[in-house]
């Protein structure tokens, strides 16, 4: 038996990875056990989930490979520092001190994490190839090309390559400081939201404008050439030399000055996420083209943060002339822990892969379950702290999905706590909240009550997969498990279905299948058969600035604090008092 545990540490959504004989066994990300969104620290609550999955110990473990080299982005650090001194000195004072305390000392940190049980091999993978091996080696694909673009790795902000067999080669790179996710980046934060981590608030935004600011964009910011490269004029940014993203000449290209976090939407904000959006899509567009031309493949993969958005990858399905298109759903800094896990197994250690032309990503459910017997004890503490303890009694799955099936066509909200925790930042059956997409109310409810969030944002279709082309403009062979595609609805859609659809016509689908995810395929069927609708509206169990649940503590805690009607955990469903039939 060979174990090798794959780490993302120290930047932002720091995760682990179990494979064991080269079969993906476990996944999970930091946040969801610190309940810190996007946590970086060293990922000891994820690496013991994952060997708890498996039932082994870190004595089993053979090697920990971390997602890329230090020294190297290192490097690029210090490069930068004496290029753009004296204006970079800030931005190299605040960042030394962790490089040279931390992240400069992966394996002396890993211990004193880790302790001596783990007396196996420290390895290390390039960024850019983690994110490869991501997308290349869980696909259903033999040989692919390949794309992956984010932030920036160590050097590289764009790579393109191909997989064929057990090997995964880029061969083409742009470096840094010209990225697409940067600059993505850049207008997230001038529109006021978070970086890395408000960027798809910008994505939802740009369906209310108008790309009327595309061209200033691209004569101005970046220089896009027809073979997908570009250039940035850093004369409007600020990141690789200072504490902030753009400077004066960026606010005054677009009249207005960088919006305060929280105020007010106006219609120039909306254009202006439209306009980047719509270069963004153009951007991936002709990398991916190119990456087809190159490597001369009929299947394209992709990772990295710029894989995420699910806007541009719809594009893709519809124009790069690829027949078919897997996205990593773990596409950020958190999927380089599978990357890095996969590149030890397959490239360093010289084994081939599996034959089957089949999903390895296993629906993406690949974090911790819990048993009856912890969900009952989680409920029971739960109840003692409620004024009205009852006593909730275990169902049978009929049962289960017939209560659930009843509540939804009743217009209640539901949270689905059911089976492993998702692996990526996507809800995708497994903590859930679910609701009735022909209700005209119920966008506004889950926004304002539930998840307490900016109105603009989408709501998503979790689809029967066998009827999704019915309703969503997908290619007749092409699915979408992970929400990695928004596309076009089809011609009624919008109006039968206005929960799901958002303002620009298009959705962020999830088609289900039996056999990733059977209970929750159940339960849409279910509803199916009662409504005629093979349908329902998916959006992750959490409120704003928080990760998604992971344990039934933090599904009760969330149900007891928004109005959330119902909670199917496992085999019991516990209602709020006032959410009766």
């Amino acid at each position: 038996m060979t174990v090798v545990l794959g780490i993302s540490a120290f930047f932002h959504d720091s995760a682990a990875a179990l494979l064991i004989d080269g079969h993906l066994v476990a996944a999970a990300q930091q946040e969801r056990f610190s309940r810190l969104k996007h946590d970086s620290g060293f990922p000891v609550d994820a690496i013991n989930s994952c060997l708890q999955s498996a039932s082994i110990d870190l004595a089993d473990v053979d090697y920990v490979t971390f997602h890329e080299k230090p020294i190297r982005k290192f490097d690029r650090i210090l490069t930068t520092a004496v290029h753009s001194a004296p204006h970079g000195y800030g931005v190299f004072r605040k960042a030394i001190p962790a490089w040279l305390q931390t992240k400069l000392h992966l394996p002396r940190v890993a211990r004193r994490h880790l302790g001596k049980r783990f007396t196996g091999r420290y390895l290390y993978a390039d960024h850019h190839l983690s994110h490869a091996a991501s997308a290349f080696y869980p696909s259903p694909f033999e040989e692919a090309a390949i794309v992956t673009v984010d932030g920036v790795g160590q050097w590289s902000t764009t790579c393109l390559g191909q997989g064929q067999g057990n090997r995964v080669q880029l061969n083409h790179q742009l470096s840094f400081p010209h990225s697409l996710g940067l600059l993505y980046s850049a207008f997230t934060s001038y529109l006021g939201f978070r970086i890395n981590g408000g960027e798809y608030k910008v994505m939802g935004l740009a369906g209310y404008g108008q790309p009327i600011y595309r061209q200033a964009i691209l004569e101005n910011l970046i220089d896009l050439k027809p073979d997908g490269s570009f250039r940035l004029d850093m004369d409007f940014f600020r990141f690789a030399d200072g504490l902030t993203m753009t400077t004066q000449k960026f606010a005054n290209l677009f009249g207005l000055p960088a919006r305060t976090a929280e105020s007010e939407l106006s219609q120039q904000h909306q254009d202006i996420a439209a306009s980047i959006q719509s270069v963004t899509a153009s951007v991936v567009l002709r990398l991916a083209e190119q990456a087809r031309i190159r490597s001369k493949q009929q299947n394209l993969v992709l990772a990295g943060g710029v894989a995420m958005n699910s806007v541009a990858n719809g594009k893709l399905l519809s124009d790069s002339g690829f027949e078919q298109v897997w996205v990593q759903p773990a596409a950020g800094d958190a999927g380089g822990a599978l990357g890095a896990a996969w590149l030890t197994w397959h490239q360093a250690l010289g084994q081939p892969i599996a034959s089957e032309s089949i999903d390895l990503q296993s629906g993406s459910r690949l974090g911790p379950a819990f048993t009856d017997t912890e969900i009952r004890q989680a409920i029971d503490r739960f109840q003692r702290d409620t004024p009205q303890p009852s006593s909730v009694p275990a169902l049978s799955k009929s049962q289960l999905l017939d209560q659930v099936c009843q509540r939804l066509t009743a217009g209640q909200i539901v949270g689905w706590f059911q089976g492993r925790m998702e692996f990526g930042d996507r809800a995708l059956g497994g903590r859930s909240l679910l609701a009735d997409p022909r209700a005209p109310n119920v966008k506004q409810r889950l926004n304002q009550t539930v998840k307490r969030r900016e109105e603009f944002r989408p709501f998503a279709p979790a689809v029967l997969e066998e009827h999704a082309h019915e309703l969503f403009k997908l290619q007749a062979n092409q699915s979408s498990p992970y929400m990695s595609f928004v596309v076009p609805v089809r011609q009624g859609v919008q109006q039968t279905y206005p929960a799901i659809t958002h303002v620009d016509g298009t959705a962020r689908v999830q088609t289900v299948s039996s056999e990733t995810n059977p209970d929750f395929h159940a339960l849409l069927e279910c509803f199916f058969e009662r409504t005629g609708c093979p349908m329902l509206v998916n959006t992750s169990f959490n409120v704003r600035s928080e990760p998604i649940v992971c344990s039934p503590t933090d599904a009760l805690q969330c149900f007891q604090n928004t109005e959330i009607d119902a909670l199917a955990i496992g085999n019991f469903l516990l209602a709020k008092p006032g959410a009766t039939l």
